[in-house]
């Protein structure tokens, strides 16, 4: 894919789709602060998110947003020729955009619709979207190889940890995981690394609805370090990886989740 830009960045550009909100405006405040250019990807309207732009960007680095849905073939195009377009290189794929069920539903009283949508949005869109960075890289000139470039999938702790009242979400996340393994071995031989970062409970307008149940549960020692996850651990955690310092590591699973994850008697 050739882009259409005069220039490119001096700053290296990361992709965060879901990135004006939640645990994605975390991610792109860290790597704001690391010295990054932000391509972000959403569906809410630009003038929207204008002034969350205008705030990332006082880091010092280029901010753009594209309003596209990753569950859309088409939408998933256009965001990454979009990117290329405005910024001239892309350096770093965060898989963030995601959505919780409608409705939580008994596993034996859930919809197809609710799981056709989450697999559209958390599996089918993140999966499809790295194959087409991926060989975006793959085809780059031979100047451009040497760049550094990593790609993240934020997954979740329900990609191994059973909730049986939203099943397609763990579903949808358990393949997603996955998804972050083949990649991370399809493309380790191009210095490629791949990482699979999954947040636990995280304080984020997702789980504002459920709040009170979490801080019960927080309360009774479910998360052994006694508190809610906040956007910005795991966009530290983001940012560590994205830096380099894991190059060796790919396909590394990253929990961010206070040791909720961690088996206990």
């Amino acid at each position: 894919m050739t882009s259409a830009a005069a220039s490119t960045s001096p700053r290296p550009v990361a992709l965060v789709t879901g990135g004006t909100r939640g645990i994605g405006l975390g991610i792109a405040h860290a790597l704001a602060r690391d010295g990054w250019s932000l391509a972000l990807g959403g569906v809410r309207d630009a003038a929207e998110v204008e002034g969350i732009c205008a705030d990332l960007a006082s880091a010092g680095g280029r901010v753009t947003y594209t309003a596209a849905d990753i569950s859309r073939d088409a939408d998933r195009a256009r965001l990454l020729a979009d990117v290329l377009a405005r910024h001239g290189r892309l350096d770093a794929l965060v898989n963030n955009a995601g959505r919780a069920p409608r409705v939580r539903a008994d596993l034996l009283e859930a919809s197809e619709a609710s799981f056709d949508e989450l697999i559209q949005t958390n599996l089918r869109g993140p999966y499809f979207l790295t194959q087409a960075v991926a060989r975006h890289w793959s085809e780059a000139p031979a100047d451009q190889a040497a760049r550094g470039r990593a790609i993240v999938f934020i997954t979740s702790v329900s990609s191994d940890m059973a909730s049986p009242n939203r099943g397609d979400y763990c579903v949808s996340k358990a393949g997603l995981a996955m998804a972050a393994r083949v990649f991370a071995v399809r493309l380790a031989p191009l210095g490629i690394p791949v990482y699979d970062i999954r947040p636990g409970i995280i304080d984020t307008d997702m789980t504002a609805r459920v709040r009170e149940v979490y801080d019960r549960r927080i309360a009774d020692g479910l998360v052994p370090a006694g508190r809610w996850g906040t956007a910005d651990d795991v966009g530290r955690a983001v940012a560590a990886a994205l830096r380099g310092d894991l190059s060796f590591s790919t396909g590394a699973v990253i929990h961010v989740d206070g040791g909720l994850s961690i088996p206990r008697l």
